[in-house]
């Protein structure tokens, strides 16, 4: 009895001993397995990988200085003035960082010179443009999906419209609209609407096709109106492909009505950072204005990922 009880305890230590030493590997598995863990391990390497472009970047100037100021330096002292200059070729991390702390924290949201401020000015135009954007891509897939002539000669001229440059495109725009009066948002609005209707129009027309001829089959047995089939049917099933484009609308929206503002030399918006940055050779403000327009880009898609799942669980999804 004495043996037995010993050898289900040893039995029993060994079990634990063996669970114990998997314990780190259980833990990274289940990291890497939501999103949060890739993404982390991801900016940790395009830091890493930013820091070391910033040394061989700034190296040749900085070089340069010390033997200007006759001065001798070793490698510490080399690595460390490329990554305090003032306008360096490419500024390190943490100087984005310190000025985005001071256009963010410390300047008054109303401020000129408030990140927030211009980040507000671009969001006006990007979100317009979003939303005329997506209800004319929604529009055009609908009247291509039910109308045969215009899948025939619509389809056609959106996809050819999007092998113009925006950058060519802008200017025009911006010229025209302000021949008639319009200025301000209505010209970068519809920049932004330019560039975003067309992932959402080809999504849908995809997503309004995709059911299956046996499920039309099957509403027309049961005598289904088109508008029936239409909301009950294909747009159920186009959802996951409108949800997918939007996400790729925004992003590209929010790059319309910052590329909107840079011909028309506008004195608001992300677009007037980046000009005033690279007229006066302020290479760290130009790096804060884009990092600000990434973490924007990145809140937008975020917020129609939640959009989505809402909808999807209200559906019924899982």
């Amino acid at each position: 009895m004495f043996v037995t009880i010993v050898h289900d305890n040893v039995h029993v230590m060994n079990q634990i001993t063996i669970n114990t030493s998997y314990t780190p590997l259980v833990s990274w598995q289940r990291l890497m397995a939501g999103s949060a863990g890739p993404v982390t391990v991801m900016v940790i390497i395009l830091i890493v990988i930013w820091y070391i472009a910033v040394i061989f970047m700034n190296t040749p100037w900085q070089i340069d200085k010390f033997k200007r100021a006759h001065q001798q330096w070793t490698t510490w002292e080399l690595v460390q003035g490329t990554m305090q200059q003032r306008r360096p070729v490419i500024p390190a991390p943490h100087q984005v960082l310190v000025e985005l702390y001071k256009t963010v924290v410390q300047k008054n949201v109303t401020s000129r010179r408030s990140l927030v401020y211009h980040s507000a000015v671009t969001l006006s135009s990007t979100l317009l443009g979003f939303l005329t954007g997506g209800l004319l891509g929604i529009f055009l897939a609908v009247g291509i999906v039910h109308v045969k002539s215009l899948d025939k000669s619509l389809m056609p001229w959106i996809i050819a419209s999007q092998t113009i440059p925006i950058l060519a495109i802008a200017p025009m725009v911006i010229v025209v609209l302000g021949a008639i009066g319009l200025k301000g948002l209505i010209p970068k609005s519809i920049i932004s609407m330019y560039l975003c209707f067309f992932p959402v129009a080809i999504s849908m027309v995809k997503g309004l096709r995709s059911p299956d001829p046996l499920q039309l089959d099957l509403m027309r047995t049961f005598s289904a109106s088109k508008s029936q089939v239409f909301f009950k049917l294909r747009w159920q099933s186009a959802l996951p492909y409108l949800f997918t484009s939007l996400k790729v609308s925004v992003a590209i929206s929010l790059v319309g009505a910052i590329v909107a503002e840079l011909p028309t030399g506008a004195q608001a918006g992300l677009g007037s950072r980046l000009l005033a940055g690279s007229y006066y050779g302020q290479t760290v403000q130009i790096w804060a204005a884009l990092v600000a327009a990434s973490v924007l880009a990145a809140g937008l898609v975020s917020l129609i990922g939640v959009v989505e799942r809402v909808v999807f669980k209200r559906m019924g999804a899982h």
